[in-house]
């Protein structure tokens, strides 16, 4: 039994022996682990759990059997799954063994993933076991497997629109299949929540709707007048049902019906005198409804057809304005304006509004004889005839505008100017010549200008053979010359007539009209009559005019302007008619186009230029593709009205009233009219009166409150004259022993011109108003016999533009001083002053003043005489000094209006002698002599001048001495008043 026993123990302790020597032999780390060689994962973002296919599960051959159930093995490692690394960079991931002995792991995130960062992430990972013994020696790693995990997107973006707002135009009256788009946008990174599923107009019962893909369109046909603008609002959803976090507005603008045309053109542009160049269309645009262009001519006209002779020009006389252009001299002007000195026109009927040009109508039934020697009979050659004229389709018979012909018998024709059916026509007879041979003698130009009834400016070059017609500036060649024979030599007088031709006894012709002066020898009528307009007919003998002075005289002072950009200049072509009243533009960029129309600027440099209306048209021709005009833009009219010019008052002031020795009217110098002459020109304006910057916000209030007051400037210009005209008043002058005189050299070298008869003296001449002034200072009045003379009058006025603008009447007054005998009158010419009266305003009239009797004559007196003279002369003083207190208080006050004014006058009584009726009373003496004064007064006005106190005692005490000695009553006597201590 107990060997059985011991048997039994030993074969025990050998297989536990067996066992162990198994264990120890299975300890050893013999193999790797083992995984899958790629995963794919899915984890939603703001989760860190990751859906693995497949499982991560490590697997090591060198751990123990499950399922060997009869024996369980808890103190060994080996073959147990330590860990996962992960390889890669910033990889979000990390990986965790759930349970070593069978190698499950998960993969999660160490913080929350966003999908709209990275939607994948790729990395690969690796697993490794535990090693050997309990220091993990000898550990195996599995290979590395390739991981893919997709992140899952959740809809947390709502939609965003693009734009702030949006906008569009459309035009009324259309159905669009689409207006505007508005698109949306969602930040979630998925196609299902990324993507917009729908648009929605949130605006109520408005005509529009938007599709899916955000257009909007009109459901109806849009009315301007109903509606101009809608406001709609437009919301967005994305697929997962999210609206916009903030909706869009939308604006559509309705416009008219689109119509091709200028857009922004001012109707009415108004023009001040004096600003310079004004733009016309500083706004304008040329709508083209969006239809493509290749082409754009527009045409700007601006019509000045009624102003003057057809646009604004100088309105001095034709033969100043002859001058002012350079032409020489020897110009005959043979229409001028009626004056004193030329009066041949004064029967014309004239449109003389003094704004324009002075035209002279003929109706077919008037005409003109011009005066012998105005020109001469027979012109020299060369020879210029230049003329302004308005004529319209007239009737078949000649109208003629000039015409030199026989006075009598004859009726021969030597040189005339007509108009026959739309023909200018140009008669020139040769004078006889020792050969008969046939020669040029009518020129025919057939023109249009002679029949449009608008004015046109004709110059004709005559240096025969050849005649050169200018019109308007431009050249024209005869269409037709005929020849005849020279005159045959006679000794009858020639007639130069205007507006028909003198015929003598012309028998049957209809066309005829007697004039109220025929000649002698036959029934002399006018035949050949003018229907039309004539202005400026001038005729130059001996040279003719240049093409320089031509274009000078043609020239309009108003008309179109245009500044080209630099950045257009080249785009767009600008060309000019020759007066400038049209221009046309080319080119075929819109842009560029509508910039140069904005430079189109209206100019006018005359000083004064005639105020009125000025139509304006621009029309307008448009071309596309295919080289035809595919819109029609209408014709853009308006009108420049320039304003009226702020008129100059000329005044004229001086000495008015002065006596002077008959001595020095006699000598060769004679007596100056006008010393101490001054002409001063200004305007008046209107301006607000300033404010003080502490009262500004106080007016701003009262700007239309109509007891707001204006002050009244006056402000002094320059500007020239063109004439000035002395005239004797009264009886005109007598050339035996009374004229006026000027020194024609010192009038020459300021360029003026002087005529003279024996109403007075004409300056004339466009000049400035200080030459007129130095001319007029050297006037001199001379009289060979003043026994009877006791005053002369004379009065001056001056005008420019041809009595546009005229200044006041300047009358002067000269009283002569008689002496008793030559010794005195020669002592009194050396101390005696003059009579002075200086005027401050020229407007008052003194011309009724005298201080002479005109009915008495110088003679020495007698005892007698002079005793009755003493004692009328001392009740004469005392009547006058009782005037003179009346009248102080009155100029006192005046003197102080005026700032102190001092005027003298000096009386001179030295040829002073009354008779005096005994039997008259002393009442009706008293009487008599205070109506004088009153009427004295009345005439004089407030220019009666201040006397001294001094001046007063010290004629007293000569009045007081005439008594003693009677024989000083011849001497002449010297009166100074002084009223400035009397009062009422």
């Amino acid at each position: 039994m107990q060997i059985r026993r011991y048997k039994h123990f030993a074969s025990v302790v050998g297989l536990v022996l067996g066992l162990l020597c198994a264990v120890e032999a299975a300890k050893v780390n013999k193999h790797k682990p083992w995984i899958e060689t790629t995963y794919h994962g899915i984890v939603t973002e703001n989760d860190d759990k990751v859906l693995l296919d497949p499982p991560l599960i490590a697997l090591d051959k060198d751990a123990p059997l499950r399922y060997a159930e009869s024996f369980e093995v808890t103190f060994t490692k080996e073959g147990e799954i330590c860990g996962f690394r992960i390889h890669g960079q910033n990889v979000p991931f990390e990986a965790v063994v759930l349970d070593k002995s069978t190698g499950e792991g998960v993969i999660r995130a160490k913080d929350k993933l966003d999908c709209e960062l990275q939607k994948e992430h790729t990395f690969t990972i690796q697993a490794y076991d535990c090693g050997e013994g309990p220091d993990g020696a000898n550990m195996k790693k599995s290979h590395k497997a390739t991981v893919h995990i997709q992140v899952n997107d959740i809809n947390e973006y709502s939609p965003v629109f693009k734009e702030k707002s949006y906008k569009a135009t459309v035009i009324e009256g259309k159905k669009y299949d689409s207006i505007l788009k508005v698109e949306a946008v969602d930040a979630d990174c998925s196609f299902q929540f990324s993507q917009i599923c729908s648009y929605e107009i949130v605006t109520p019962d408005v005509p529009f709707t938007v599709d899916k893909d955000g257009f909007i369109k009109n459901t109806e046909k849009l009315n301007y007048s109903k509606e101009r603008m809608y406001k709609l609002t437009v919301t967005a959803y994305d697929c997962g049902k999210n609206r916009a976090s903030e909706d869009v507005l939308v604006k559509i603008n309705i416009k008219p019906t689109c119509k091709p045309g200028w857009q922004g053109f001012n109707k009415r542009i108004e023009y001040e005198p004096g600003t310079g160049s004004l733009a016309l269309f500083p706004s304008m645009h040329l709508e083209t409804c969006e239809e493509p262009i290749t082409s754009i001519q527009a045409n700007i006209e601006l019509e000045t057809n009624h102003i003057g002779k057809g646009c604004d020009r100088d309105t001095y006389s034709e033969k100043s304005l002859h001058k002012l252009c350079g032409a020489s001299a020897g110009t005959v002007e043979l229409l001028p304006a009626p004056s004193s000195s030329a009066n041949w026109t004064v029967g014309l009927p004239t449109d003389n509004g003094h704004d324009s040009d002075q035209v002279f109508e003929f109706n077919g039934t008037q005409a003109i004889k011009v005066p012998e020697g105005v020109v001469s009979t027979s012109l020299k050659e060369p020879f210029t005839v230049s003329v302004w004229m308005r004529h319209g389709p007239g009737a078949r018979e000649k109208e003629t505008i000039l015409c030199n012909s026989d006075k009598t018998e004859m009726n021969r024709h030597h040189y005339s100017l007509y108009v026959h059916n739309c023909h200018l026509i140009l008669l020139l007879r040769q004078d006889p010549a020792e050969t008969e041979n046939y020669k040029p003698a009518e020129f025919h130009w057939k023109l249009d200008q002679v029949c449009d009834k608008e004015w046109h400016h004709y110059v004709l070059n005559v240096e025969f053979p050849s005649v050169a017609l200018f019109v308007d500036g431009a050249t024209f060649e005869p269409f037709l010359v005929t020849e005849d024979y020279p005159l045959h030599s006679s000794k009858i007088d020639m007639q130069l007539t205007i507006g028909a031709c003198w015929q003598d006894n012309p028998g049957h012709d209809k066309d005829n009209e007697t004039v109220s002066e025929p000649s002698t020898g036959g029934n002399a009528r006018m035949s050949q009559f003018f229907r039309g307009n004539l202005a400026g007919l001038m005729i130059r003998s001996g040279k003719l005019e240049n093409k320089k002075v031509i274009d000078c005289l043609y020239t309009c002072k108003e008309g179109l302007d245009v500044q080209l950009p630099e950045e257009v200049a080249s785009a767009v072509k600008v060309a000019f008619n020759p007066n400038q009243s049209s221009l046309t533009v080319e080119g075929d960029d819109i842009e560029a186009f509508d910039k140069v129309m904005q430079h189109i600027s209206y100019l006018n440099s005359r000083q004064f230029p005639t105020p009125g209306i000025r139509h304006l048209r621009v029309s307008t021709t448009v071309k596309c593709f295919n080289e035809e005009t595919c819109i029609l833009v209408p014709e853009a009219a308006g009108y420049v009205m320039v304003l009226q010019p702020e008129e100059p008052k000329i005044s004229l002031s001086g000495i008015d009233h002065f006596a002077r020795g008959a001595a020095e009217f006699e000598s060769p110098e004679g007596v100056t009219l006008f010393p101490e002459l001054r002409i001063v020109s200004t305007i008046t304006r209107e301006v607000e009166a300033e404010t003080e910057p502490e009262a500004t916000e106080a007016t701003e209030g009262a700007e239309d409150d109509p007891t707001v007051q204006e002050t009244v400037v006056s402000e002094e210009i320059m500007h020239n004259l063109d004439t000035c005209e002395v005239t004797a008043l009264g009886d005109e002058l007598d050339g035996e022993h009374e004229t006026l005189e000027v020194d024609q050299a010192q009038v020459q070298q300021r360029g003026l011109e002087m005529t003279s008869s024996n109403l007075g003296l004409v300056l004339t001449g466009v000049n400035t108003m200080a030459n007129y002034e130095q001319v007029l200072h050297l006037i001199r009045y001379k009289n060979w016999h003043t026994e009877a003379l006791f005053d002369r009058k004379f009065k001056l006025f001056c005008s420019e533009l041809n009595g546009r603008y005229i200044s006041n009447d300047f009358k002067v007054e000269v009283n002569v001083i008689h002496t008793a005998n030559p010794m005195d009158h020669a002592n009194n010419a050396m101390v005696q002053p003059n009579f002075i009266n200086p005027v401050h305003h020229a407007s008052v009239d003194l011309s009724g003043h005298n201080l002479v009797n005109a009915h008495q004559a110088s003679v020495v007196p007698s005892a007698a005489t002079i005793v009755i003279v003493v004692c009328v002369s001392f009740l004469v003083f005392m009547i006058i000094l009782g005037v003179f207190r009346i009248r102080s208080a009155h100029q006192r006050t005046m003197r102080d209006t005026e700032g102190g004014k001092e005027n003298e006058m000096d009386w001179d009584d030295s040829a002073l002698t009354i008779t005096v009726n005994p039997m008259e009373t002393y009442e009706d003496q008293h009487s008599s002599e205070e109506e004088e004064e009153e009427e004295e007064e009345s005439e004089e006005g407030e220019e009666e001048d201040d006397i001294t106190s001094a001046e007063s005692e010290s004629s007293e005490d000569e009045e007081a001495g005439e008594p003693e000695d009677q024989q000083g009553a011849s001497r002449q006597q010297q009166l100074e008043w002084d009223d400035s201590t009397l009062t009422y």
